[in-house]
Order: structure tokens, then C-alpha cells, then sequence
């Protein structure tokens, strides 16, 4: 394979891809590089008028982006924001299941045990991570399983890898995006096509709107102690950025990984490899 060739595997020229969870910081980044490598983007989120309002901080590139509002748990929803998605670009090619995240209901702390979590609370960590993944896969992945092509792209968590502390709903959730990941790699393959290909991201420890206060104090901007241990189990000690993730997701997108499907693939400076010894 020549230069050329290998550059012309990250040019996303008439592809087009949906973005659920499109808002957030990480997938935001993602969307960005994407239109900058010629794609077209859909970003997908429940706050489709904010979603307006971002658009106009994206550099200009060959690719096109548009805002659809969409509720990753109601399967009309979906269906609606598909049809338009095919309406605007023509096709669908790539979907990344970016919605999710925790309840602070969900969670155990001084105020709250491992027994007293309430059960609406485990439900609604559980259905955002795992249903929110798997029906937008539902409604996008039909349409690939009709062109016989595609890329669905989840994002699992290094909480799948290593459970932490206090967080047991939101660690067991991204567990089963893992799991759920690999099934449908191997489903899709064998019922419809071997070019549906379906692959994880597992990001370490980024800071985000989400976590930033609990891995940094509000008032200094040093460390928590949660921060400290996080970065001192990781080997490269320190954060991600969000444009960390951009190289491993566009390769994972592109015709580069075209012989990778049913990979979990960790991008935590280290974490995962590291005893702590």
C-alpha cells in the first residue's frame, strides 16, 4: 500500500454518520474531525436547539453537519430521526451510540449504601447505556443490513474492564455495551454482511462537565483524592483530552480496520495494563 492509498482510507467523502449523544464533549470532538475529514454528520440529541447553536463552532470542511433531535430510549424517535438522516445525506454508513452516562442516585456515598440505591435508579443508568445503545443500533442497523455495508461504533467505559468504586450501576451497564458489542459484531457478519462491523471504544479517564468536581476541587483545581488515584494508576499520569480519542475512532471507522470487528478498545493511558505494582 502507497501513501496515497493509506491517506484515502481517512477521507469519509460521501459517508455518512450519526452521532447519538452528539453534545457531549467527547462526541462532539469525533464529530468535529469527522466533518474535517469530508463526512457528512448527523448529531443526534434530545436538545436538538442547542445542537443548532453548536453547529456554528465547527471549522469549515468538505463534510456537512445537521442537527436531529432524538430520545436514544423511544424507538419512534429513532425511526423518525433515521428517516431523516437518509432524507438529508441519502444513506447511512456509520452510527456511533454515543448517549449515556450515570445518576447520582445510582451511586453509593456517606448518605447512601450499596443497599439503599432505589431500584428507578438502577433502571435508568441501565436502560440509557445498554437499551440507548442497543435501539439505535435496532433502527440504524437495518438500514445497513440492507446495503450489506456499515460501521456501529459503542462506547463502553474502562469501568467494563475494571469496576470502580461507588459507581456499580453505571460500571455493570458499560459491561454489557461490551458484551453487547461483541454479539452484535458476530450477528451482523453472519446474518447480513461481513462489511457490518461492529467495534467499542473503552475511554480511561477524561475529564469531562460530568466528573470534573469529583477528580479536581472545585475552588483550587487540584487533585481530589479520587484524582490521585486514578492518575496513580495510570501509567502515562494524566487525563485524557477529547482529542486523544479522534485517531483510534477514525480508524476504527475507516476501511483501515476493515478486518477488525468485535473489538473493545481501551484508550486510557495505560490503566487497564497496570497492577498497581
Amino acid at each position: 500500500m502507497n501513501l496515497q492509498e493509506l491517506t484515502k482510507q481517512y477521507d469519509f467523502s460521501g459517508r455518512t454518520v450519526a452521532i447519538t449523544g452528539g453534545l457531549g464533549v467527547l462526541c462532539l470532538e469525533m464529530a468535529k474531525a469527522l466533518v474535517g475529514c469530508n463526512a457528512n454528520v448527523a448529531i443526534l440529541d434530545r436538545d436538538a436547539a442547542k445542537a443548532e447553536q453548536i453547529l456554528s463552532t465547527f471549522a469549515p470542511g468538505g463534510g456537512k453537519v445537521v442537527a436531529i433531535r432524538v430520545d436514544v430510549l423511544d424507538k419512534p424517535s429513532i425511526e423518525q430521526a433515521a428517516e431523516e438522516v437518509i432524507r438529508t445525506f441519502g444513506r447511512i454508513d456509520i452510527l456511533i451510540n454515543g448517549a449515556g452516562g450515570n445518576n447520582p442516585k445510582a451511586t453509593t456515598n456517606a448518605d447512601q449504601s450499596f443497599f439503599d440505591i432505589p431500584a428507578d435508579a438502577l433502571s435508568f443508568v441501565a436502560n440509557l447505556n445498554l437499551n440507548g445503545t442497543v435501539l439505535p443500533s435496532q433502527v440504524f442497523g437495518k438500514y445497513m443490513a440492507a446495503q450489506k455495508e456499515g460501521v456501529i461504533l459503542n462506547i463502553s467505559s474502562m469501568n467494563a474492564f475494571r469496576p470502580l468504586t461507588r459507581i456499580p450501576a453505571y460500571s455493570a451497564a458499560k459491561a454489557a455495551v461490551s458484551n453487547f458489542t461483541q454479539w452484535l459484531a458476530v450477528h451482523m457478519a453472519q446474518e447480513y454482511s461481513p462489511s457490518i462491523r461492529v467495534n467499542a471504544i473503552a475511554p480511561g479517564f477524561f475529564l469531562t462537565e460530568q466528573n470534573r468536581f469529583l477528580l479536581t476541587d472545585k475552588e483550587t483545581g487540584e487533585l481530589t483524592a479520587r484524582g490521585k488515584k486514578i492518575l496513580g494508576h495510570t501509567p502515562m499520569d494524566r487525563f485524557g483530552e477529547p482529542a486523544d480519542l479522534v485517531g483510534p475512532v477514525l480508524w476504527l471507522l475507516s476501511p483501515a480496520s476493515k478486518f477488525v470487528t468485535g473489538i473493545v478498545l481501551p484508550i486510557d493511558g495505560g490503566f487497564s495494563a497496570y497492577s498497581g505494582v
